[in-house]
C-alpha cells in the first residue's frame, strides 16, 4: 500500500484557443450561410426579371413575323408546328404557340405546345405552378403570340445558382477557421509564455518573470506577479536565515549543556539526582536532534539539491551506510551490487542528508530484533525496510506533514520525511513510503527514486 497521497482528479480546464476557435467558427460559418442564403434570394429575383425580360422581348419580336405569315395562310387550316433548324426534336424550355381571337391554336413551338396555353387570351404576364406565359397581342386582338417559360427551368436556374454560391463557402470556411487559429495562436503565444513561467514557480525558482514579451494588456499583470514573487521571496530568505541562525546559535549551547549535564551524571550518587539529570540529558538530546533537523531543513529550503555536473552517488551512499554501522545502535544489512554506479546530477550533501534521514527514520522506529535494510537497485531505486507494524493509509498520509507523527508517543521531531521530500523534488527524484513494505505482510519500507 503506498503512501502517497491520492491526488484529486481534474477535468480538462476549458481552453482559451480552443474556445475563441469555436466561437469564431460557428460565427464564420452562419455569416458565410446567411450571406449564402440572402445571395441566391436575390439571384432568384433577379433571375425571374431577366427571364421575363426575355419572354417580353421573344413575344414582341415574334408577333410581326406572326402576324404576317398568318395573314398570307388559309385561316381553315390545321396548326402549324414551326420545327426548329438544329434540332427539330428539341424540348426547349421556352415554348411558344399563335392563337386567334377565339382561343384556337394557329401555331406553336413544341409537341406539348399544341393544346391551348392555360393563360387567358389578355396582354401581360400570367403564371401557375408548371408555366410562366407573356401573353402579347395583334391586329384587334385578333392573333394572339404567347410565349411560355417552364417554372421547373426556373427553379433548377436559381438552385444551380444557389449552389455554386454555397459550395465555395463550404471549403473557404475550413480555411477561414485554419487562418482564424493560426492568428489565435499566434496572438496568445505571449500569454503561453507568461502562463509557462508562472507554472514552473516554487520555493527554488523564484525568479522575476521576464516581461519584455508580454503585449500591453499583460504587463500589470506580469508587474504584480513580480512584485508578489519578491515579497515571497524575501520572506521565504528571512524565513531561511531565521532557522538557519537559530539552529546555528543552539547548537553550541546546547552540545556545552549536554556534555556538562554528562559530566555532572558521572559525578551524582543519588538515584534521584541522577534520575534527573538522565531527564535533563534526554531534553537535551532531543532539543540538539531537533536543532539539528531544523538546519537540514532551512538547507532544503534553500534549494541545495542539484547541480550542473552528474555525480557517482555510490560513494556517499557507502559512507553513509559506513557511520551507521560504525555507530552498532542497530543491525543495518547493506545489500548493493558491486557494478552498480549512480551518476546523477545532484548534490553529495543533499543526498547524504536525504539516506542519511532514510535510515534513521528506520533504526528510530523499527523493531529492535529486526535488522535494517538498505538496498540499491542498477535503475536509481534506494529502499531502507525496517520492521514495523502495518500503518494506516491516513497514517501514511499524516506523517508526511512537518511536526507530525505516527502517535504521541512516537520518538522524533517529525521533520525527517519533510526534509526528504522537499530535497527529492530539488533532485528530480520520486519519494514513496509503503507499508507494508514489498514482499512482505508487515514492515515499513521508504523508497527514493532517483
Amino acid at each position: 500500500m503506498s503512501g502517497n497521497a491520492k491526488s484529486v482528479s481534474i477535468g480538462p480546464m476549458p481552453s482559451i484557443t480552443r474556445r475563441l476557435l469555436l466561437w469564431l467558427s460557428a460565427v464564420i460559418t452562419v455569416l458565410w450561410l446567411v450571406a449564402a442564403a440572402c445571395g441566391a434570394i436575390v439571384m432568384q429575383t433577379e433571375f425571374g426579371e431577366i427571364f421575363d425580360s426575355a419572354l417580353q422581348e421573344t413575344g414582341d419580336r415574334l408577333l410581326p413575323l406572326v402576324v404576317d405569315d398568318i395573314m398570307q395562310r388559309d385561316p381553315l387550316q390545321s396548326p402549324m408546328q414551326i420545327l426548329s433548324a438544329i434540332n427539330p426534336d428539341s424540348d426547349g424550355y421556352l415554348i411558344y404557340q399563335v392563337r386567334d381571337g377565339s382561343g384556337r391554336v394557329l401555331m406553336h413551338s413544341h409537341a406539348e405546345a399544341a393544346a391551348p396555353l392555360p393563360a387567358p387570351l389578355t396582354p401581360g404576364f400570367w403564371q401557375n405552378d408548371k408555366y410562366r406565359i407573356y401573353t402579347t397581342t395583334a391586329v384587334s386582338n385578333s392573333i394572339v403570340v404567347q410565349v411560355a417559360d417552364s417554372m421547373v427551368h426556373r427553379h433548377l436556374s436559381a438552385l444551380e445558382a444557389g449552389l455554386a454560391m454555397l459550395l465555395p463557402v463550404i471549403g473557404l470556411v475550413p480555411i477561414c477557421v485554419i487562418a482564424a487559429w493560426l492568428i489565435i495562436r499566434r496572438s496568445l503565444t505571449p500569454v503561453e509564455h507568461f502562463r509557462q513561467e508562472i507554472s514552473e514557480k516554487d520555493h527554488g525558482n523564484l525568479a522575476e518573470i521576464d516581461l519584455t514579451p508580454l503585449p500591453k494588456e499583460l504587463q500589470p499583470i506580469g508587474r504584480s506577479v513580480n512584485l508578489l514573487l519578491n515579497r515571497l521571496r524575501s520572506a521565504l530568505d528571512a524565513e531561511r536565515e531565521f532557522t538557519a541562525n537559530s539552529a546555528h546559535e543552539l547548537r553550541t549551547p546546547i552540545a556545552g549543556a549536554l556534555a556538562q549535564t554528562q559530566l555532572l551524571l558521572a559525578r551524582l550518587q543519588e538515584p534521584d539526582a541522577r534520575a534527573r539529570a538522565i531527564q535533563v540529558e534526554t531534553s537535551l538530546q532531543k532539543l540538539a536532534s531537533l536543532s539539528e533537523k531544523l538546519l537540514q531543513l532551512s538547507r532544503a529550503e534553500a534549494g541545495i539539491g542539484s547541480t550542473d555536473a552528474p555525480v557517482d552517488l555510490v560513494p556517499v551512499l557507502d559512507l553513509v551506510v559506513e557511520d551507521f554501522q560504525r555507530s552498532g545502535a542497530r543491525s543495518l544489512v547493506y545489500d548493493r551490487p558491486l557494478e552498480v554506479s549512480l551518476p546523477r546530477a545532484v548534490s553529495e550533501d543533499a543526498f547524504a542528508i536525504v539516506v542519511r534521514n532514510m535510515i534513521e527514520n528506520a533504526t528510530r522506529h523499527g523493531r529492535p530484533d529486526e535488522p535494517v535494510t538498505v538496498a540499491v537497485k542498477e535503475d536509481g531505486t534506494i529502499s531502507v525496510v525496517n520492521g514495523a507494524p502495518v500503518l494506516s493509509p491516513e497514517q501514511l498520509i499524516m506523517i508526511r506533514k512537518r511536526f507530525q507523527r505516527a502517535s504521541a508517543t512516537t520518538p522524533g521531531s517529525g521533520l525527517g520525511l519533510s526534509i526528504i521530500e522537499r530535497l527529492a523534488d530539488q533532485m528530480s527524484a520520486r519519494f514513496e513510503i509503503l507499508s507494508p513494505a514489498s514482499h512482505r505482510k508487515d514492515g515499513f519500507e521508504a523508497r527514493l527514486v532517483i
